[in-house]
Formats: structure tokens, C-alpha cells, sequence
């Protein structure tokens, strides 16, 4: 299914799935700058500012080559910046969930994003959500507790600001399905990002610490990993189906694993694992049947990808 944001492209089911897992190995080096920046004291909500102020600048160029110049102006501003109240919510809560756990921990409770949309959609979307479903639901929140395990070891803030920012990205998915076809996905990443650039400069003032020369190369890194997974997924649905896709999100927590270990010496224990196993299991499962049951799907695994 070809995006909007150029014009149609012959498919290539193989092309698609390599770019699809080229982002996936290039976004969790996203966290890892989050982290270092976070281990530096540099207030969340600046981070989140540099992540959404330079990703803006830096999509402008392609909205304006691929879409053209008057699709850099605002449209339906009032949802974009709901989309955008979002967006700054679930980033700065796993940029800061960052700084209590590992990557791979974060990312894991993370995944959580795909139950609560399907828990949602039949009060946002008025979708009908069968038994099947709902039951895929019960057991993939058994894989949530499974990866926190409350009661059986302290309970630890990021695994809690980790769900919140699943819970604020689902409800940003939402809103991205309700406006679905209105736009590329090129330009209403660049909309929602310009909301949320604007919406975190004023919030950044009252916080701002001045950055060493060394952050700003790191937040230029952070929005330019963010942009460039970004932009591969995007490629990835001109030459392949979003059905076939999606799930390869979840390949995310392989690299996430990887750069956990490799930087900060974090690796997940083995009942992680097995949470991280469950919830992938039932998140696929609710994409088969949402398949079948022919509800438009999005087209954006659950990353953290603006």
C-alpha cells in the first residue's frame, strides 16, 4: 500500500521488511542517547524539546520535496496539538523511565501500547472489539505483570512511567487512526512534531539549563535517529503491506537488548523475557485478527517514534 507522501512504488515485499528492520536497529540508539543525556542531569523535558524542535527542522525539508511547501502549514491544529499533548507525554515518560531502568526493561512494559488501543478503540473509534481480542487483552496484561512483578521485588518508578508513556502513545495511535488518510504520514509526523515543538519551548523555559557543547551534538544525534527511523518506516509502507509489517516492530527489543548491554551493562533477567514473550504473542494475535475483522491498521509499530 503506497504512502501519500510520494507517489505510488512498484511492491516489494522484501525491500519493505528490510527497511522495516533497518529502522528497528537504528531506533533503540534513540534511548541511548536519551540515557546518556539523562545520566548528564539535563532536565527531561529539555530532551523531549530537542527531540521534537530539531526532528521538526529536520522533516520540514522532506515534507517540502515530497509533499510541497503548503503542507508546512498547520492544519487541523486543534487535534494535532492533542496528538502533540500526547506525544510529549509518552516521550518525556520513557526518556525518564530511562533514567530508573534499562532499555530493554522500558521498552519491554512499553509494549503494552497495543492492548490499551485495542481496550480504547471501542470508546475513541467506536470499533467492535470481540471476545477473542479481549482475551488477548486479559493475557497480555498478565505478561505486564509478569515483566514488573509487583510484590515480588521493590517496585521501581520507571516500570510505572514506563506504562504511562504506553498508555499516552496508545491514545496518540488513536487519535492518528481517527485523522488516518487525511495526510502522509511524512506530514503529519511534521505537524505533530510542530505542535509539540511548540508546546515544549514554552514548558522548556521554565526548566532550560544551558547545554555543553557536547549535549547539543547529542541532541542534534537524538532527532536525527528519531527522523531517520522515522522516514525508513515510512519507505517500508511504499513497498509493503502495514498487515506484514506492524509486528516486525517488536524486532525493536533484540537491538534494544543489544545497546542495553553493550552501554550500560543492562540485561534483562529471564522472566522479562517470558513477559516480553507473552505480550508480543498477544499483540501479534490482536493484529491477525484485527486483520480479519478488516480494521484499518496504523501505520506505526508501537516505537517510540514521533
Amino acid at each position: 500500500m503506497p504512502s501519500a507522501h510520494s507517489p505510488a512504488t512498484t511492491p516489494n515485499t522484501l525491500l519493505g521488511i528490510a527497511l522495516m528492520i533497518a529502522a528497528m536497529i537504528v531506533l533503540p540508539f534513540l534511548d541511548v542517547v536519551a540515557k546518556f543525556l539523562g545520566q548528564q542531569n539535563v532536565p527531561i523535558i529539555e530532551i523531549v524539546w530537542a527531540r521534537l524542535f530539531f526532528g521538526m527542522v529536520m522533516t520540514a525539508p522532506m515534507v517540502w520535496k515530497f509533499e510541497g511547501a503548503r503542507n508546512l502549514l498547520p492544519q487541523r491544529p486543534v487535534i494535532h496539538t492533542i496528538r502533540a499533548i500526547f506525544l510529549v507525554a509518552a516521550t518525556g515518560l520513557f526518556f525518564w523511565a530511562l533514567k530508573f531502568q534499562g532499555i530493554a526493561e522500558t521498552l519491554a512494559i512499553f509494549f503494552v501500547q497495543p492492548l490499551i488501543i485495542t481496550m480504547l478503540s471501542p470508546l475513541v473509534l467506536g470499533e467492535k472489539v470481540g471476545l477473542r481480542r479481549w482475551l488477548a487483552v486479559a493475557v497480555g496484561f498478565m505478561g505486564t505483570l509478569i515483566i514488573i512483578r509487583p510484590g515480588f521485588q521493590s517496585l521501581n518508578p520507571g516500570a510505572f512511567m514506563a506504562l504511562g508513556a504506553g498508555a499516552s502513545l496508545a491514545l496518540y495511535m488513536l487519535l492518528t487512526r481517527r485523522i488516518a488518510g487525511s495526510a502522509s504520514a511524512m506530514t503529519t509526523t511534521f505537524r505533530t512534531s510542530l505542535a509539540g515543538a511548540v508546546l515544549t519551548s514554552i514548558a522548556v523555559v521554565f526548566v532550560w539549563q544551558a547545554p555543553t557543547p557536547q549535549q547539543w551534538g547529542l541532541f542534534l544525534l537524538l532527532a536525527f535517529i528519531a527522523t531517520a527511523g522515522h522516514y525508513l518506516i515510512v519507505r517500508a509502507y511504499d513497498y509493503a503491506e502495514a498487515s506484514l509489517l506492524a509486528p516486525l516492530g517488536y524486532t525493536e527489543m533484540i537491538m534494544a537488548v543489544a545497546v542495553g548491554w553493550y552501554f550500560f551493562g543492562d540485561f534483562p533477567d529471564t522472566w522479562t523475557f517470558v513477559g516480553v514473550g507473552i505480550l508480543i504473542a498477544c499483540a501479534i494475535y490482536i493484529s491477525y485478527r484485527e486483520r480479519v475483522q478488516r480494521v484499518p491498521p496504523l501505520e506505526t509499530p508501537p516505537t517510540m517514534i514521533g
